[in-house]
């Protein structure tokens, strides 16, 4: 009897410590939610993310989002606010892609926060049509956007590609999204981009310095360092670096890791070798902004050199990104993140 529990544990073991791709695929359901512009997507019987694209929220996004075992690792303000939300930075919702100067509009921090008087600085992105729904192994959502100043006129035609999958433990995003010059384009080099995720409170790492956030009433909050004690995460890099030594750095793929309830979670960004200025440059901050931005270099390099994205009338660039979620026991290993980003650089490598 003793032999077989110690084969059962050591079994268990070995099954946690393979990689996504490796465990039994579940099948992923991509289905309409209601009457508004939202779009649910489950694993299994779980409901794992949902495709969010009303105007009202300035660009499209995946809120909130859900490992395999049901927990929120996406902060809840501004749109479900949790106790203990931080406040600050009101458009930080889920998962999204913009940014913060394209022909000098900011896409990336417009939200409902910014007053009416201010909008025409701002750039908005609005979901057109969805392109695609498809369940299976794999579920597939497509959508077709344009990226407007406020007087409605299109800079850019957005259209992206999502890819879900899941097993017992692993939850994988893959995005794929090119971006069209209707008039001629240059994304500015700038802090603020490109593919952005707000950490819930537990994954924020642990302030050691008093931490000030502003709400959208402007009331502003003093968080005294040691006293919050919810944040335990932490970041990791391909080329190894950690906590916050991971801002301004490239690589291959960044990590944030920490402990939900009794599971390590995980959430690895990995970029892809057909994406413009790869490696990416890692927008990481412990406070919980989680953001890969190849095309911020002078502020990362402290203007040693400088990445501005010109696209003529006409031409296009895409981005490709996979996003994977673990929980469990451990967390995803240095090894087998490289793995992962191996077979993702093998997926649709020609830039289109």
């Amino acid at each position: 009897m003793k032999k077989i529990i110690l084969f059962g544990a050591l079994l268990a073991a070995v099954v946690a410590c393979l990689p996504a791709q490796a465990q039994k695929a579940e099948p992923v359901r991509v289905v309409k939610a209601g009457t508004g512009k939202k779009i649910d997507v489950y694993v299994g019987k779980q409901l794992f993310t949902s495709f969010l694209y009303p105007d009202s929220l300035e660009k499209p996004v995946l809120y909130p989002l859900r490992p395999a075992d049901g927990k929120v690792v996406t902060r809840g303000f501004p749109l479900q606010p949790k106790a203990g939300d931080p406040t600050d930075h009101p458009h930080h919702i889920g998962l999204w892609f913009n940014y913060e100067n394209v022909n000098g509009l900011d896409f990336w921090n417009n939200s409902y926060a910014i007053p009416k008087e201010k909008k025409s600085a701002y750039g908005w992105i609005k979901t057109d049509r969805i392109l695609t729904t498809s369940s299976g192994q794999t579920g597939v959502l497509a959508y077709h956007a344009n990226w407007t100043n406020q007087a409605n006129e299109v800079l850019l035609e957005e259209t992206t590609r999502f890819e879900f999958s899941g097993t017992g433990r692993a939850r994988t995003i893959d995005r794929v999204t090119t971006l069209k010059a209707v008039v001629p384009v240059t994304f500015n080099d700038a802090k603020d981009g490109l593919l952005g995720l707000r950490l819930a409170h537990e994954l924020q790492m642990p302030s050691t310095q008093d931490q000030k956030f502003t709400d959208s009433k402007g009331i502003v909050t003093v968080v005294k360092a040691g006293t919050d004690h919810v944040p335990n995460g932490s970041y990791l890099t391909s080329a190894g670096k950690r906590g916050n030594d991971a801002w301004s750095t490239r690589g291959v793929w960044c990590k944030v890791f920490g402990k939900m309830g009794a599971d390590s979670v995980s959430i690895a960004i990995i970029d892809h070798p057909g994406n413009p200025n790869y490696p990416t440059f890692w927008h990481a901050r412990g406070y919980g902004l989680f953001a890969a931005n190849p095309l911020g270099e002078k502020v990362f390099t402290e203007g040693k050199s400088a990445k501005n994205l010109r696209l003529e009338k006409g031409e296009s660039a895409t981005f490709r990104y996979r996003i994977l979620i673990d929980d469990g026991s451990k967390t995803l290993s240095s090894h087998q993140l490289d793995e992962e980003a191996a077979t993702f650089a093998k997926k649709n490598t020609a830039s289109k």
